[in-house]
């Protein structure tokens, strides 16, 4: 699959997640076989004051390529000039939020709103492709309702006006992220009404739902979010799933879990400095945790963590506390 010029390495990709998908968390999910990922939104009107903890959201890695970076706006010519700034960063992509359903982030006309005015979407989408020199996409929701699902065309729009590629949440703006709600024919009529890439987001949290969203809706890829969180490996399951048509690959034992969870907090210390990275990297932990025995405790411990060498002891009890019992 291509984005314009951009050649993905696989039909699974990572979510934008504003708070998760930092350089850390997107390395270690491209290592489990992400073909795709992109930052956390980053504010264009933020970028236009110089903000730089907006611009500290743009660091890319060379481990973590292709990588676009996501822009939420509602005025084109700030999101040009946030796109000219972007650009320093080497992005492959960039990448326009129309799908926040977030009251604080639509109160700006930006985000999920903007399902609500077509050529809006189409004039943001023109704005950023005249300042970009990489290709731009745009992710959108279903609608804004279930009495008003626009998605194929806000899509239409936008590929008018020059979008490489659309990425559907077939949730509505009302239903937020209420699982279960995720209206897999909006991404079909998507796909049906665009000639770019269509790539299918909402409700897939295993290998089994990648492979039948990609059949029941033909979309060019799928792309995962919270279901990620805590389980990298989700990738490399649907990769196996889509590649030998059949499921194969387990759940990792608690070994390699815990192996993972410390080699992903180490990066997050890396790229952060300690204290921000332990502070931040809490909500990670937690979801590494799920479904081990003992599992609540672990997480209150788990939610005041300060220290990596406090992360480090919580995963030597748990391997000790966890170990299979002999027969």
């Amino acid at each position: 699959m291509r984005i314009g010029t951009v050649e993905l390495t696989g039909r699974a990709l990572l979510a934008p997640m504003a708070g998760f998908t930092d350089r850390a968390f997107r390395e270690t999910c491209v290592r489990f076989g992400a073909g795709y990922c992109v930052t956390e939104m980053v504010s264009a009107k933020a970028l236009s004051f110089g903000d730089k903890k907006s611009e500290s959201l743009m660091d890319i890695g060379p481990a973590e390529r292709p990588c676009g970076i996501q822009l939420f706006g509602g005025d084109p010519d700030t999101m040009a000039r946030a796109a000219e700034r972007a650009m320093a960063f080497a992005p492959d992509v960039l990448d326009i939020n129309m799908g926040c359903p977030m009251p604080k982030i639509n109160a700006s006309g930006s985000g999920a709103v903007l399902m609500g005015d077509p050529q809006k979407c189409a004039a943001l989408v023109s704005a950023v492709r005249r300042a970009a020199g990489v290709p731009v996409t745009v992710k959108i929701r279903a609608g804004l309702d279930n009495a008003h699902k626009n998605a194929p065309e806000v899509a239409a729009a936008c590929e008018a006006a020059g979008a490489a590629a659309v990425t559907v949440h077939a949730r509505t703006k009302a239903a937020l992220y209420k699982p279960g709600t995720a209206d897999w024919s909006v991404i079909r009529a998507v796909k049906e009404a665009v000639k770019i890439p269509v790539i299918g987001n909402g409700d897939v949290k295993s290998a089994s739902d990648a492979a039948n969203l990609l059949e029941q809706t033909g979309c060019d890829a799928v792309m995962i979010g919270r279901a990620a969180i805590g389980n990298p490996w989700i990738f490399q399951q649907i990769n196996a799933a889509l590649r030998d048509q059949v499921e194969i690959l387990p759940p990792p034992g608690i070994y390699s879990r815990m192996l993972v969870l410390l080699q992903h907090l180490q990066r997050m210390v890396d790229y952060k400095g300690e204290a921000r990275a332990m502070r931040e990297g809490r909500k990670h932990v937690v979801r590494y945790l799920s479904g081990l025995r003992n599992a609540a405790a672990y997480r209150g411990e788990a939610c005041r963590l300060c220290t990596y060498a406090d992360l480090v002891a919580l995963v030597s009890r748990i391997l000790q506390e966890n170990q299979p019992e002999s027969t």
